[in-house]
């Protein structure tokens, strides 16, 4: 694949929409495989115009997400931002069927996901919310339940290696109560539990916005971590331009259920598509977080 292209669809004719980016990828990237291809998204759901700009009952409406067409690259972190109730986490929860997309809009390794088993496409493509929600028992309990699942039990070892990935101490936290986790510690066990099934994609969905500033440094280092060590590619959904900007490779811009602008993380501030602009027209000089707020 030479680059990431944002195929115009031919039901798109806004003046505002016709300057799509296509984003060459560097040499040393440009022979990276597609891990999902997404073709015209579109929710037959719909959201008020007032209701997504944080305001009252009112207003017209609009689809949620609209003709989203994207490459997410193998092996990358993937950067999703845009105004509150532009359709970040719609767009990450179709990824692996929490919102059913339509028919052949989303492919995973060139499959329609809608025709995968959903829970096989969920070990596949894990995800991590913004808020840990642990099971009852240890920490060791936790970690072995997807395994189980499907007939395997996880040895003592292979909980190790996960919570050394997850940057937890395994001899500390193995055999702990899930119950007497900070809320830190139980975001890095619901990682753990994560990668237990194997995944290939890891979505987060705002996976630190509640975290102090030394847990959120140890989600990223271990978002790094796997991206180098397995090659695993993420998609993340941030409240934080400067979380973005330290672990993304590639940036989606969402404004109003469309992907307006793909860019490289240090490329945010010459974001120049009349959509994004429209929306703060400081934006070509600074972004700031509380713009890109959830």
């Amino acid at each position: 694949m030479d680059s990431i292209q944002l195929a115009e669809s031919p039901k798109t004719t806004d003046e505002d929409r016709e300057h799509l980016l296509a984003i060459d990828l560097e040499a040393a990237e440009s022979e990276v495989e597609t891990k999902f291809l997404i073709r015209n998204l579109t929710t037959e759901a719909v959201i008020s115009e007032s209701a997504a700009a944080g305001g009252g009952v009112g207003g017209g409406s609009r689809p949620i997400l609209k003709w989203i067409n994207a490459e997410i690259p193998k092996g990358v972190v993937v950067g999703i931002i845009g105004p509150s109730g532009s359709g970040k986490s719609t767009l990450l929860r179709a990824l692996n069927r929490l919102w059913e997309p339509p028919p052949h809009t989303v492919y995973l390794d060139g499959q329609d996901i809608c025709k995968l088993d959903v829970l096989s496409l969920r070990r596949k493509v894990g995800m991590l919310f913004q808020l840990p929600a642990l099971f009852e028992g240890t920490v060791a309990d936790n970690i072995r339940y997807g395994p189980q699942l499907r007939g395997k039990k996880l040895m003592d070892n292979e909980i190790h290696k996960l919570l050394s990935l997850a940057d937890l101490d395994p001899i500390s936290f193995i055999n702990k109560n899930a119950r007497e986790l900070s809320v830190g510690q139980a975001q890095r066990v619901a990682l753990a539990r994560t990668l237990a099934n194997e995944p290939e994609v890891l979505l987060l969905d705002e996976p630190t916005s509640a975290l102090d500033p030394i847990s959120t440094q140890n989600i990223e280092d271990c978002m790094v971590k796997l991206k180098k060590s397995r090659g695993m590619t993420i998609v993340m959904v941030s409240h934080s331009i400067k979380q973005i900007q330290r672990i993304a490779d590639l940036v989606f811009l969402l404004v109003d259920g469309e992907i307006v602008e793909v860019l490289k993380p240090n490329k945010l501030s010459e974001a120049k598509h009349p959509m994004a602009l429209r929306e703060n027209p400081s934006l070509a000089t600074t972004i700031t977080s509380t713009l890109w707020c959830v």
